[in-house]
């Protein structure tokens, strides 16, 4: 029932495989980051045939598992020259898994000026001249619904990703048809559209959930798991009253919420960019607006509201923490309307919320754009949509803007732009942006956690000691959780009722009949982070590119006025079971 599609852009053929036996038992990320390594020359420009970009569901893709149909994109990274995998919400994981299509690898690439979509059925696969070249996203979907139906789930780049811009992102439809989830870190966007691919069409009729090797385990597990999640704080009524924005003013109070390119920890206007402000005006306007919204099927977490404008229309979904960040106090906004409008204008656009919103900021401090100018901003996206250059430079990310700006303080680490924490006041989060194989990414290893959020036990968020475990354990689990296709969020849960690991073990071994234990988990997680730190060595990115700008090092930030100060030799010691 499982298998591969490969699909050759150049040749325009698309081939169903049986599963090689070195990939069986993998998932999600264990899978698209093996394919990577095993089958991408390290060495290869990232936009070129000899890269190839793989789509992978999870390991419990296709069942009822609450929150289990996640997917994966795996390829080498225009942006961080890395191996890279992001992963989404949205319908289409959980389609391709019920279509027993354990991972799609696009090879090659088509002619230049040449735009193609693949249309996925149970058995059959084809590459047909897109309809929908030059659109973004949400007029792109739109079009393809009416010729594919809306029973379909659909997977899109915007002109961004035509463009091949690196901060260009995928774009995976929810259960109402938007293409708001995204796979959005890394540049994956610019890959797609260097293939010439622009939509993938998922057609599920005839599909089934994965069968069971012990129904009755699985289901006792099941609800075990829901449970955990339901009884948890945090996922099970926190995230969906408020949405990820919750953070905003409990990383303010932290002292963590990076203001004017990590000038500074606090924002005065936070307050207006809130999750409690969301979810109040979310209640107030009423009309198409909602409070606690999954964006897949299974999710029971809800954290993805829909945010209405004044006149109770549609505007955006509600946009997570890091974008409120980014677009919010790293550039000087406190409008959450404006806020939500550049939201939905990264996911039509198609481009990652952080490295673009990052850098905006970055724009601002070397002049190119005025501090907290709504409009500007505005404008500056609508450039990325036109090709402008001013657009092109903004949507090749934040490394890429710093350098033309001629701006010293460009926070980055191997390329992509620091998330929405500040690594001085979170140091557990600052030791992952440093060392993880993916480039500067909160959620390799969510440290705030336990440094914030007093979530899996309490870490000190000012002081070294504990940072470097925290962060690898952390590492390794994430791992993981990608692999299976879970929700990260499902990680407060994971962390502080230990029946949560234990229902996802039960899960995986009444799925597929293994005998795993909580020991084989690390394993696999620690086997994906050795895969993917090999790649990067072969790539030429070594232990010597795992550190933070200068700055944060030697800039105290306010109010704790603290440093990171967590030496190069401690965070050589994160992935500690690998040979030198």
């Amino acid at each position: 029932m499982f298998r591969f599609l490969r699909v050759n852009m150049a040749t325009k053929t698309c081939v169903f495989e049986d599963i090689p036996e070195e990939y069986a038992g993998l998932g999600g990320r264990a899978l698209t980051s093996t394919i990577v390594a095993r089958e991408v020359n390290p060495i290869c420009t990232p936009l070129g045939p000899h890269n190839k970009l793989v789509f992978a569901p999870g390991l419990l893709g296709a069942t009822n598992s609450p929150n289990g149909n996640r997917i994966s994109v795996g390829c080498k990274s225009p942006l961080t020259e890395g191996i890279k995998e992001a992963n989404s919400g949205g319908q289409p994981g959980g389609h391709l898994a019920k279509l027993g299509i354990m991972a799609i690898i696009v090879e090659d690439m088509a002619t230049e000026g040449e735009w193609w979509q693949l249309e996925l059925g149970k058995d059959s696969a084809r590459l047909v001249p897109s309809t929908v070249a030059g659109l973004n996203n949400f007029d792109a979907v739109a079009k393809l619904v009416e010729t594919y139906g809306d029973k379909c789930s659909y997977v899109t780049i915007g002109r961004a990703g035509e463009f091949k811009l690196t901060a260009a992102s995928i774009a995976f439809t929810d259960r109402e048809l938007r293409p708001m989830r995204h796979a959005g870190r890394g540049g994956v966007g610019a890959v797609m559209g260097s293939k010439g691919l622009k939509a993938i069409i998922i057609n599920p009729e005839g599909g089934k959930n994965h069968p069971l090797v012990d129904e009755k385990a699985f289901r006792e597990a099941s609800k075990r798991f829901a449970k955990a999640l339901t009884e948890h704080p945090i996922t099970g009524k926190g995230l969906a009253e408020y949405g990820t924005g919750v953070l905003v003013n409990i990383l303010h109070e932290a002292g963590g919420l990076p203001t004017a390119n990590f000038t500074i920890g606090q924002f005065d206007g936070h307050e207006g960019v809130s999750g409690e402000t969301m979810n109040r005006l979310t209640k107030e306007r009423g009309g198409e607006g909602a409070v606690a919204h999954g964006c897949m099927s299974g999710c029971i977490i809800r954290c993805s509201g829909l945010f209405p404008d004044k006149q109770g229309k549609f505007q955006s979904k509600w946009p997570e923490y890091e974008t409120l960040w980014s677009f919010g106090p790293h550039s000087g906004i406190s409008d959450i309307d404006a806020v939500s409008r550049f939201d939905y204008m990264c996911d039509d656009i198609g481009v990652d919320t952080i490295d673009v919103g990052v850098a905006v900021g970055v724009a601002m401090a070397g002049g190119g754009i005025p501090y907290g100018d709504v409009e500007a901003v505005k404008a500056a996206m609508q450039g990325i949509s036109d090709g402008t250059p001013l657009g092109r430079i903004i949507g090749c990310g934040t490394a890429t803007t710093g350098r033309v700006f001629g701006v010293r303080r460009v926070p980055c680490v191997k390329g992509q732009s620091l998330p929405a924490y500040d690594p001085r006041a979170v140091k557990g989060v600052g030791v992952t942006y440093a060392t993880t194989p993916m480039g500067a990414d909160h959620t390799a290893g969510y440290a705030v956690t336990a440094n914030i959020l007093s979530c899996g036990g309490k870490v000190d968020p000012l002081k070294p000691e504990g940072q470097i475990e925290l962060s690898r354990n952390l590492q390794i689990a994430t791992a993981s959780v990608d692999s299976v296709g879970l929700c990260l969020f499902t990680a407060f849960a994971i962390l502080d009722i230990p029946d949560a690991l234990a229902a996802i073990v039960d899960m995986l071994n009444a799925k597929y009949g293994w005998q795993l234990t909580g020991d084989d988990v690390v394993t696999l997680g620690q086997r994906i982070l050795s895969t993917e730190i090999d790649f990067n060595r072969r790539a030429g990115i070594t232990e010597a590119a795992d550190h933070l700008p200068d700055f944060f090092v030697d800039e105290p930030v306010a109010p704790h006025n603290t440093t990171f100060d967590i030496p190069h030799e401690e965070l050589k010691t994160v992935f500690n079971w690998i040979k030198k």
